[in-house]
């Protein structure tokens, strides 16, 4: 599966002529995976309760997926250590949920978010070019 994360997202809400967005248009439903905390993100930026239902119904053809459990929650904190351990503070937890999320799940990551990159150095995550 392959987790479309909101920098991707915000640009095809917005209808941006990024080639990101037109990757986006290619990938097959049946393979993009929306996470509890993508939706949040961009449910969130929403300028309206009516803007955001229109969001949301647009996402629900796609499968959704509970992001945060126990075990990711675990795993994410050790993550988080190491990267400090190295001296790379990960500015958003839930940045850092995504990452291992996919990582504990095995999916790839799209996105535009220079934030993910010490994911790929450090843990192996696999990403989908934008």
């Amino acid at each position: 599966m392959i987790v479309v994360d909101s920098s991707i997202w915000i640009a095809a809400l917005r209808r941006q002529p990024l080639p990101a967005v037109e990757q986006l248009k290619r990938l097959p439903t049946r393979q993009i995976l929306i996470g509890d905390l993508i939706l949040v993100e961009l449910l969130q930026g929403a300028a309206n309760d009516a803007n955001a239902e229109r969001i949301r119904r647009s996402l629900s053809k796609f499968d959704g997926a509970r992001m945060l459990d126990e075990q990711i929650a675990v795993r994410a904190a050790s993550n988080y250590r190491h990267l400090r351990s190295q001296g790379i503070t990960v500015r958003k937890t839930n940045d850092l949920i995504i990452a291992t999320f996919c990582l504990q799940h095995d999916h790839t990551l799209f996105h535009r978010d220079r934030d993910y990159s010490h994911f790929v150095a450090h843990f192996g995550l696999r990403l989908l070019d934008a």
